[in-house]
């Protein structure tokens, strides 16, 4: 299973690239409930790319990203000065007399006070790094629908939720941010034919068993360094009361040789871009020519790596 993936944050990229939509709404929408709910994971070079963002229409987005870095900046303000308080009473304590309490008070305090400085240098960083583009099931990053006719960029989660089901599907079938192409048909029979997206991809990451027998992550990138137009399922959930959620899955197939090699045994699915188009616009009523679209994908070779 694709677990991680390096995905392109430059939402406008993909109007270039492809004539698309930014829905703003819905990037608005989705940085004002992170404010408010610390579930909600983007990768930093979404966050980037929306605060470096000048036109005028995308106000309200970066907005909504700046509230979000400056109330990170004060919380790890906030827990910095408090673990600091923890330790110093920790250290006076341990001068009268050795407890294992106070001990251990230190060595939490110590490595909390690290963890949240090596945060907020991080957030409050300007470089742009290529692991800014990392997500991991449950974040959010823009994928490429067509709505009503038009080509639109929304934000949606990494793993897929179908719509009608209960809002514990996520934590009773985790595995949902791939669909198996072995089981489009089956267990996918509701997306595939009618909610297709693409999101845009640079590398992706497995775990595979390492020479000692330990998990280890993988790096897996095609040698041409291009771009890959990765196919989605995609699903709009929708419970009264609760907020809707739309989220996706990668579909994957089996591996090409040289992934197989490497230790895994599934690979996403990259189209060529010729079947973008078509794939983003489904005809239920033809899904021969959807197969022979995931049959017909890019072939790139992939080289592997150990991932930083």
């Amino acid at each position: 299973m694709c677990y991680s993936a390096q995905v392109l944050n430059a939402y406008d990229e993909y109007c270039k690239l492809l004539g698309a939509d930014i829905d703003i709404e819905a990037f608005a929408q989705l940085y004002g409930m992170k404010l408010h709910d610390n579930r909600i994971k983007t990768p930093r070079g979404l966050d980037a790319a929306i605060e470096a963002d000048q036109r005028a229409e995308m106000d309200k987005v970066r907005l909504a990203v700046l509230q979000y870095k400056a109330q990170q900046v004060t919380q790890l303000g906030e827990e910095i000065i408090e673990q600091q308080d923890r330790l110093r009473m920790a250290q006076e304590a341990l001068l009268k007399k050795f407890t294992k309490k106070a001990t251990e008070d230190v060595r939490i305090a110590t490595n909390k006070i690290g963890r949240a400085q090596e945060k907020l240098v991080d957030l409050q960083r300007a470089d742009v790094r290529a692991s800014d583009g990392r997500m991991f099931p449950g974040y959010f990053v823009p994928v490429l629908i067509m709505e009503d006719g038009r080509k639109i960029v929304r934000p949606m989660r990494y793993q897929c939720r179908i719509a009608g089901v209960p809002e514990n599907y996520d934590t009773r079938f985790p595995g949902t941010y791939n669909a198996r192409m072995d089981n489009l048909d089956g267990f996918w029979r509701n997306q595939f034919g009618h909610t297709h997206g693409i999101a845009i991809v640079s590398a992706f990451y497995e775990y595979v068993t390492g020479p000692n027998g330990q998990k280890i992550v993988l790096e897996f990138r095609p040698t041409t360094e291009e771009s890959l137009y990765v196919a989605c399922l995609w699903s709009h959930w929708t419970s009264p009361g609760t907020a809707d959620l739309y989220s996706f899955a990668f579909i994957t197939d089996d591996p090409p040789p040289e992934v197989l090699a490497a230790g895994h045994d599934r690979c996403i699915v990259p189209l060529k871009r010729g079947n973008v188009d078509y794939w983003l616009d489904p005809d239920p009523n033809d899904l021969d020519s959807l197969w022979d679209i995931l049959k017909d994908k890019e072939r790139p070779y992939y080289e592997h790596r150990l991932a930083a």
